[in-house]
């Protein structure tokens, strides 16, 4: 780029489908599921896109085929397209819309940064395209957190939906918002779950209702610091228009909200698992109330649901996340009749806290998700006795606390993972008397990692089978064998989702290998 600047006046006035994105110069980082919809979206509005990713596997030259054939102008695989920010059509880019992974000081963003070119996610560009002539826009309800996003979207979207309104649960959840924003029946209400790395490169939004759930120490290597890291997730609250929730039982999001920029006559409203006061949501005896989206709350509260409305367990944690929901939609108009209805037909996803089997005593529990110690916290409390299955890319946090707080409940550690040293080590500070396995690479056959550098299905399903393997012979009557990495999974595994498939396969296989020998199913 040598030093040039870019001229944003164009890109500011961009806020609608209406707008004129014709021919805007694009460059897209990144060409997953982000990314794909990003570059497909802004060919569909005229815009010229070079898309760039590192990545040059089969499934990523199928999707830049089908980019070409749909009107992306290039396609640049490979890490040397990463290290530069390349031209468009000969000219300057006016825009990057990168895919939220990408970190700020990777060199491509760097030089779009340096250049003044402005850097949306793919969040920013479907909110300044969500006004389209003739449409009424979605209203947008938007979630963040280090934990419990997806169970709060998803309790949302079921409230949403018993109510009578279309509405879908988007954004990091897995659907992409862009494909939410170009659905042709249009959506009443859209609750988005947002990572910190979205709402790293979001900048306009402005919501009905948002809420940060909690906050402990996560992705610190992709922020540079925790304090990077609070500062994205605080941007859940800017502009937001009629509630911004908070969690009275976390410090932090209450400064979130104390600090937040809001839209006038934007409200402050709590949540908590205990008895809450007035402009909060909380729990009182058996019942989930609110005392902040009625009329008389100074003196009575509107029963919303009952704890027996969950049909696997009111946790602690579940109960949180469905208060949190339940003050978004109540902002959003939803009778406590709708809210009720909407937990009791809410159903979790996969590969969290997921009961897969239980065989000959022992209870086998999948909580892939669980990819950072607040998230593996919530799974070890809710059982008495655990082999615990835990390890992964620990993204630069630390043990101490999640295994000084739950030493007592350890039975067995078994490792997982290529790189343990932060857990072992806090494992033989904190719970000396646990004993520790490891089912690491090296130990089992095929544990290559493919090009990328990632390992394959394969190796990471020798290992999974490893790990069940050791801890079927170290559980006992009664115990919980509970896979909860406390760690991300790339670095044996593509996806969360992976090792938590893998993990089902395992036990699968290890109960079918042990059925002829006893009756028990």
């Amino acid at each position: 780029m040598g030093g040039r600047t870019v001229n944003t006046a164009r890109t500011d006035s961009l806020t609608s489908w209406d707008a004129d994105w014709n021919g805007l110069r694009v460059v897209v980082a990144g060409i997953g599921v982000s990314g794909f919809s990003a570059a497909d979206t802004l060919v569909e509005l005229g815009a010229d896109v070079v898309v760039v990713d590192a990545a040059t596997d089969d499934e990523s030259r199928a999707k830049a085929d089908t980019l070409k054939i749909v009107g992306v102008s290039d396609v640049l695989l490979g890490a040397e397209h990463a290290q530069s920010l390349p031209d468009v059509s000969a000219g300057a880019p006016q825009l990057v819309v990168t895919s939220p992974g990408w970190k700020p000081a990777q060199p491509l963003l760097a030089a779009a940064a340096s250049a003044g070119i402005p850097i949306w996610g793919d969040v920013e560009l479907a909110w300044r395209l969500r006004n389209r002539q003739g449409r009424k826009p979605a209203e947008w309800l938007t979630v963040t957190g280090t934990n419990g996003k997806t169970t709060t979207v998803g309790l949302a979207e079921s409230m949403l939906q018993a109510s009578g309104l279309r509405a879908a649960a988007v954004g990091n959840v897995g659907t992409p918002v862009l494909d939410a924003i170009r659905d042709p029946e249009g959506f009443d209400v859209l609750v988005l779950e947002l990572s910190s790395f979205q709402l790293h490169w979001s900048h306009t939004l402005s919501p009905l209702a948002s809420v940060c759930l909690n906050v402990a120490e996560d992705h610190v290597d992709w922020h540079g610091s925790y304090a990077g890291y609070l500062a994205d997730k605080a941007k859940i609250y800017a502009n937001t228009r009629v509630a911004a929730v908070y969690n009275d039982e976390d410090a932090a999001t209450q400064r979130m909200v104390a600090e937040a920029d809001v839209v006038e006559g934007c409200r402050a409203i709590g949540f908590t698992t205990s008895s809450p006061d007035i402009s909060m949501l909380g729990v009182v005896d058996d019942l989930l109330v609110d005392r902040a989206f009625i009329e008389d709350r100074h003196t009575s509260a509107a029963e919303l649901a009952a704890l027996g409305d969950f049909e696997h367990g009111a946790a602690r944690h579940l109960v949180a996340n469905a208060l949190a929901a339940a003050a978004l939609v109540r902002a959003a108009g939803v009778e406590p009749g709708a809210v009720a209805a909407g937990i009791r037909t809410y159903r979790p996803g996969e590969h969290r806290i997921q009961l897969v089997a239980h065989y000959a005593g022992v209870t086998w529990v999948n909580d892939s998700k669980a990819t950072n110690p607040h998230a593996a916290e919530a799974s070890l409390e809710a059982f008495k006795q655990v082999i615990w299955i835990a390890g992964g890319l620990p993204k630069g946090v630390e043990y101490d606390d999640l295994v000084a707080r739950n030493a007592p409940r350890l039975k067995t550690v078994v490792l997982i993972g290529a790189d343990t040293s932060r857990l072992k080590t806090a494992l033989r500070r904190h719970a000396p008397d646990v004993p520790i396995i490891e089912a690491l690479p090296g130990e089992t056959e095929g544990e290559q990692p493919d090009t990328n550098g990632v390992a394959g299905s394969a190796s990471g399903s020798n290992v999974m089978s490893a790990a069940v393997a050791a801890a079927a012979d170290a559980a006992g009557d009664g115990d919980t064998v509970l896979m909860a990495p406390a760690a991300a999974s790339m670095d044996q595994f593509p996806s969360y989702a992976h090792r938590g498939n893998a993990f089902i396969e395992a036990v699968r296989e290890y109960v079918e290998g042990q059925a002829p020998t006893t009756k028990e199913l």
